[in-house]
Formats: C-alpha cells, sequence, structure tokens
C-alpha cells in the first residue's frame, strides 16, 4: 500500500525532545493535515506498530530505541470562531506552539490564558493533562476537542464532560490512554480582562511594577514569563521537561499528621483535600541541586530535573525514582511523574 505521508526510518529523535535524550524511532513521520494523520495511522495499522503522537516534545521521556510509529502532529491553524460581549470563541489546531496561541489570544482581546503563559509544548497536549499555573488551568476555559481515533482513523469530539478533567489529569491519561491524538482545542475566553491575581508571587510582582494601576492582560502575562524563566532552565540552554512531579494531593488527616512534623510545610486547599508543593518536599529532602551522572535536579527549583549532557531516558527514570523513593522516607508521601514514558523495552508505551 502506497501512504501519501512520508515516512522515515531508524529516525532520531533527539532534536524533538525538549529533555535531549538520544532516541531512535523505527519509524517516523510528520503529519501536516488531518489527511496525513490519517494516512500515518493506516501504515501504522498494517505494519500492527503502536502509536507514539510527539508535538513539542516537552513532556516526555524517551527510552534509546522505540519501536513504534512517532508522529509529530504538525497541524497548524487559529480562528477566531465567533465574539460577544462577554465571550470569544477560539479553536487552535493541535500543532500550535502553546505559548504563541496565547500571545495571539491576547492580540485579538481574548483573555483567560495570560496566566499559562510560556508553558512549553503544543495545543494539542493541554487538555491530557489540563494544564495549568498561577491559579488557572485549562478547564477554565475549556469548550471542546476534536481527536482522531487510532483504531479508526476517524475524527471524534469531546466536550468537557466528556473529557474528565482533574488535577493534571484527563480521559486521556486513563481510560482513553493511548486510543486517541487531539487534532483541535476550542475554548471560550473573555471579552474583557478578569484578572486572576490570587498567587501570591505574581500579584507582588505586578505590585512592584504597577503599585495601585490595574494590570493589563499583557503585563500579567510578562510578570509570569518573568516568574517562569527565573525559576525554570531553557530547554535550548539545559535539557528537561518543565515540572516533573505532579504536586500530591493528600487527604485532611494527613495533612493534619503532616502539618504537626513539619510546620512550615508548603500546601493548598483543593476541595476537601490539600495539594502539597512537590518542590517543597524534594527541597525538604535534601534533594535541591543534587545529581548524580549527568542528571540531577535543577539547583534554582527542585520540581525539575535536568540533562546535565549525555543522559539516557533510563538514567533519568533511574533518577527520578530515587527522588521519589527519598521523598516517600522522609514524609510518607508519593510523588507522581508528569512526563510520559516511553521506554525501548516496553512493546506498549508507559
Amino acid at each position: 500500500m502506497n501512504f501519501p505521508v512520508k515516512i522515515c526510518d531508524n529516525y532520531s529523535l533527539v532534536e524533538r525532545n525538549t529533555l535531549g535524550l538520544p532516541s531512535t524511532a523505527r519509524y517516523y513521520a510528520e503529519a501536516n493535515t488531518v489527511a496525513e494523520l490519517q494516512s500515518a495511522l493506516a501504515f501504522a495499522r498494517e505494519k500492527q506498530l503502536p502509536v507514539i503522537p510527539l508535538g513539542g516534545g516537552s513532556n516526555v521521556v524517551l527510552g534509546d530505541f522505540l519501536d513504534a510509529l512517532v508522529v509529530h502532529v504538525n497541524l497548524k491553524g487559529k480562528t477566531v470562531l465567533s465574539r460577544d460581549q462577554d465571550c470569544v470563541r477560539v479553536r487552535a489546531e493541535a500543532g500550535e506552539n502553546w505559548h504563541e496561541f496565547v500571545l495571539w489570544s491576547l492580540d485579538n482581546q481574548a483573555y483567560g490564558l495570560e496566566n499559562l503563559s510560556l508553558i512549553p509544548g503544543n495545543v494539542g497536549a493541554a487538555p491530557i493533562q489540563n494544564i495549568g499555573a498561577y491559579g488557572v488551568e485549562l478547564t477554565d476555559s475549556f469548550v471542546s476537542l476534536e481527536a482522531m481515533n487510532l483504531e479508526s482513523g476517524q475524527v471524534e469530539y469531546f466536550d468537557r464532560q466528556s473529557c474528565r478533567f482533574g488535577y493534571r489529569d484527563s480521559v486521556f491519561k486513563r481510560e482513553k490512554r493511548d486510543q486517541y491524538i487531539i487534532v483541535a482545542v476550542t475554548l471560550d475566553l473573555d471579552a474583557t480582562l478578569k484578572p486572576n491575581l490570587g498567587y501570591g508571587q505574581l500579584g507582588d510582582l505586578l505590585a512592584r511594577r504597577l503599585g495601585d494601576q490595574a494590570p493589563s492582560a499583557v503585563d500579567i502575562s510578562r510578570a509570569v514569563c518573568d516568574i517562569r524563566r527565573e525559576k525554570l532552565p531553557d530547554p535550548s540552554e539545559v535539557g528537561n521537561a518543565g515540572s516533573f512531579f505532579k504536586n500530591p494531593e493528600v487527604s485532611p488527616s494527613e495533612m493534619d499528621r503532616l502539618k504537626q512534623e513539619y510546620p512550615n510545610i508548603v500546601a493548598y486547599p483543593l476541595g476537601q483535600n490539600w495539594k502539597l508543593a512537590a518542590g517543597w518536599l524534594i527541597d525538604q529532602a535534601g534533594l535541591k541541586g543534587e545529581r548524580e551522572g549527568c542528571v540531577g535536579t535543577y539547583q534554582k527549583q527542585a520540581l525539575v530535573l535536568v540533562n546535565h549532557g549525555g543522559a539516557t531516558g533510563r538514567d533519568v527514570l533511574s533518577f527520578s525514582r530515587q527522588v521519589q523513593q527519598k521523598v516517600n522516607e522522609k514524609f510518607g508521601v508519593q510523588l507522581e511523574r508528569e512526563p510520559r514514558l516511553y521506554m525501548d523495552d516496553d512493546k506498549i508505551p508507559l
């Protein structure tokens, strides 16, 4: 069978993941259109290969060799679908860079994403883990998404309820895992700015810069970018996948225990439960700036694991397990990794 999309074999992915890990895909395709994506999936079905979708490569840990078809989802397009005095409905295709999409939305007087500025990755990855930062989550503005069924090649629609969003979670990380590739996302944004400055560091920075003057959306976006750049390394300079661990959720009774042992513990209310600051836990476990071989925690933010050069996916996985073990030994709290693992000795992605 002939496939209209170009299929490459033994393709290096070292430039396709922000950790800079050496990895080779048995097959690789770049899908610039829905038709090319369907063609790539048909190739995988014919070869009976698992499919690994890859966007910006910012939330993955790759093994040395992936016996799979890796598809770079490069669908592009941003559109204002409708506008009234309250709401601006926008649609972005999966291959759009997330931060560029945020800036585009502000240019189009569509507000609500400014707190999510400079989050690495592409639009298609955003709903999978319900990205969030500085008091805002994707689900706050989410309307629907379009996703291609890997088995049928057909595009299906998911509304907010069917996505079953949670904290850094969605149905695509659970029941629908490895069954769909997201191709586009639709959001309802605000026609007038409603600043969310509840995150202390953000509010404090804007107060220092602007005094009593009300911030614009661009002011907020720039402040968020400055905070992120201060704490997080640039992947073009130091290989990393951003925040490597989720902030763990604990029950009220567990929070009481931790508070008694560690009165200065950093935590935030999350419904009936509490969300702990994973970076604080790692720091207090004595791991900030620690290094083993080529992998370590970032000296300015313990939540970030970095590749100092020469690390493999197994090195990153091994070090992350040590971090989890030491935090669990000290606090009795289990950290959960954020990035998706794709390892060479696993026929099905982890």
